[in-house]
């Protein structure tokens, strides 16, 4: 093998043990090339089902997966070191969105608009192939937030899952197979983002792509797809600000805050890494936090009191520590098993608003804390960043809440709380954190064309 030629294979490794759990073969480009035929002509045969059809399926689809919990989470626990309970949470979500997504099936109407002369109809038409890119920091659900309202639109999906993460995803597939789904309806292509992902972005047989990842990453497919005029959803990065105002529940701000940028160890692009508490409370604030960072548990994956297991690989635990060098002002450092594992402390720093770790994305187990003024200067400290994905607004003032929430720049804001994504509701970013929005009642018109259509009621000659 050359020098330059691809991996034919992908080893995947627990990232709590480092031991290898499988060997997954990669998809070549001539390999993409035939499932992109294969999509194409089984997406004809998935679009002329009658609509109820197509729901049906997706919905034993849904229930297959529910069958299957229990297994696709101890794979999730594997190959992605996710502690069980966050496991079992993102099967369950699979299942959720197919369930909630066939539910769009019939009802994904056009409209009859008035005009002289005649009746105008349109109609909400597939757009063929649809690549689905999906990540490795949830490799379930988000894979399955671009396939399940692609398939209910009536879309081929062909997936492509990270590297170090297809197993879930490959299980999926034959369990899409087991509830009837056609087959090469939906397939999944393992491979590398530079071989798999490229091929499939530049394919002229894909219609639209759906990436999650790295901004850096989607700016270059957002170009390649611009030269195909292909269509193009893409959920990218983030450095979510988490406000805490003086008149906010301090000690409920403050035990909810771990679970904000370290739940998944702090690789979400949601993470409200950026803690900015008002100057007033800023001391109360970080007393109550530093025992709550504390009694955020990292440990085995496999035991159901572990809220936080390890970082994906070794050479992300050495780009997060890149970040936080020895002498670094922490004010809180949590604990982590010895041995091995790729395990990084929760941790806590002081720093200036301008700083590298208050306006980079770490995706990891890091937050930074900020003391402001008043409300305006939160808002000024909330917006100090090109990313604009989530956040979190603390106030007991109706008001306020809403005059901040309206004047932060991100598409997904929470007021005393940290949930802000669920399959029912639109979910994207603003500036360099997206493009697009996934989820929520409207998913599926992005996987569909507009056809306009005039029947002239002129009485004909």
């Amino acid at each position: 093998m050359h020098a330059q030629d691809p991996p034919r294979e992908h080893q995947v490794v627990n990232p709590a043990t480092e031991e290898v759990v499988a060997t997954v073969p990669a998809t070549a480009p001539h390999d993409v090339d035939a499932a992109v035929a294969r999509a194409a002509a089984a997406q004809s045969r998935w679009a002329a089902l009658a609509p109820a059809d197509r729901a049906r399926l997706l919905r034993r689809f849904a229930s297959v997966v529910d069958a299957h919990v229990e297994e696709l989470a101890w794979t999730e626990v594997r190959e992605a070191g996710h502690p069980v309970g966050n496991a079992r949470w993102e099967a369950g979500n699979v299942r959720d969105l197919l369930d909630y997504a066939a539910g769009g099936v019939e009802r994904l109407n056009g409209r009859q608009i008035p005009v002289a002369g005649g009746v105008n109809l349109t109609f909400a038409e597939p757009l063929g192939v649809v690549a689905v890119i999906a990540p490795w920091n949830f490799p379930m659900p988000v894979a399955a937030w671009g396939t399940a309202p692609a398939l209910a639109a009536g879309n081929a999906v062909l997936l492509k899952p990270a590297e170090t993460t297809p197993l879930t995803a490959l299980r999926l597939a034959e369990l899409a197979l087991e509830a009837g789904l056609p087959e090469d309806l939906f397939q999944v292509l393992p491979g590398a983002g530079p071989v798999t992902g490229s091929a499939l972005v530049d394919h002229p047989g894909v219609a639209k792509v759906v990436f999650t990842g790295s901004t850096a990453v989607g700016r270059e497919i957002m170009a390649k797809c611009a030269a195909g005029v292909k269509r193009v959803t893409l959920e990218l990065g983030g450095k979510s600000p988490n406000i805490v105002f003086a008149d906010a529940d301090v000690a409920r701000a403050a035990a909810a805050a771990p679970g904000s940028f370290l739940d998944n160890t702090g690789q979400d692009c949601c993470a409200r890494s950026r803690i900015l508490v008002q100057r007033e409370v800023y001391d109360d604030f970080l007393a109550r936090l530093e025992p709550a960072v504390r009694e955020f548990t990292a440990g085995d994956p496999a035991d159901p009191a572990t809220l936080m297991g390890p970082l994906i690989s070794a050479a992300h635990r050495e780009r997060v520590r890149g970040y936080v060098p020895e002498d670094a002002p922490a004010l809180i450092r949590g604990q982590v098993p010895e041995g091995p594992g790729h395990w990084y402390p929760a941790t806590v720093l002081a720093a200036d608003p301008g700083d590298r770790t208050a306006v980079e994305e770490i995706f990891g187990p890091v937050a930074v804390v900020l003391p402001f003024e008043d409300e305006a200067d939160a808002v000024r400290l909330a917006n100090a960043t090109e990313y604009g994905l989530s956040g979190s607004v603390w106030t007991r003032d109706v008001g306020r809440a809403l005059r901040v929430s309206r004047a932060v720049a991100a598409g997904n804001l929470s007021v005393n709380s940290h949930s802000s994504v669920r399959y029912s509701t639109p979910f994207g970013g603003y500036g360099r954190s997206g493009l697009g929005r996934e989820l929520g009642p409207d998913a599926l018109d992005s996987f569909t064309e507009t056809k306009n259509v005039f029947l002239s009621t002129e009485e004909q000659q």
